[in-house]
């Protein structure tokens, strides 16, 4: 993957490190694999995770009945919580072309007491999971974006600042995102912060 001499070209790639690149798609996440060994996607999952509505719902259907009899295996925190919101789980990816799923818990903007902290601790947990677990390229979508509330311009902060932490823990971090809104504002941040 190449750059050009200011570190982006015009579609959405961004140089993370020397090694690492961020790279902004529109699209679909259950369709996102890069090898199909050493990829995972990041499942917006419900602390039950069982499967739910919106990108959680779609990469359960599309994983197959499998994800949620993985899923169902992770031992419960307390009833009804497998994955406390901020924290991250792996399992297999099933039917999906990615190999893997790390499920996090984002926060719902007007509940969480303090919905930045939680926010950061979901991407950063998956992107530690992501490396105990040798994943080299991780798909994200907005955590939090759709019914959970969060502001796009205030999640793309924290999401792109708390990628760069992780700059040369992998090959390359993606966000697929769905809507034109919020890769608008993604590509947006990630020009003012990664450019910088």
């Amino acid at each position: 993957m190449s750059f050009s001499s200011d570190q982006r070209s015009e579609d959405g790639h961004f140089k993370l490190s020397e090694s690492a690149a961020l790279v902004i798609n529109k699209g679909d996440i259950t369709k996102w694999s890069v090898d199909g060994s050493s990829d995972a996607i990041v499942n917006p999952a419900n602390e039950r995770m069982l499967g739910g509505g919106g990108a959680d719902g779609a990469i359960h259907r599309a994983a197959g009945p499998e994800l949620r009899e993985a899923c169902c295996k992770v031992p419960e925190v307390r009833p009804e919580v497998r994955c406390p919101i901020g924290e991250a789980r792996i399992t297999p990816g099933f039917k999906l072309p990615a190999s893997h799923v790390i499920h996090t818990v984002g926060p719902i903007y007007d509940a969480d007491s303090n919905p930045e902290a939680s926010l950061r601790n979901a991407y950063k947990n998956s992107l530690s999971v992501a490396k105990e677990n040798n994943i080299q390229y991780i798909a994200f979508t907005a955590i939090s974006c759709g019914v959970y509330g969060y502001p796009y311009e205030e999640a793309a902060t924290v999401a792109l600042s708390t990628v760069k932490e992780f700059a040369n823990d992998f090959k390359e971090v993606h966000f697929v995102l769905f809507s034109d809104d919020i890769y608008n504002v993604w590509l947006n941040k990630a020009k003012e912060l990664l450019e910088a």
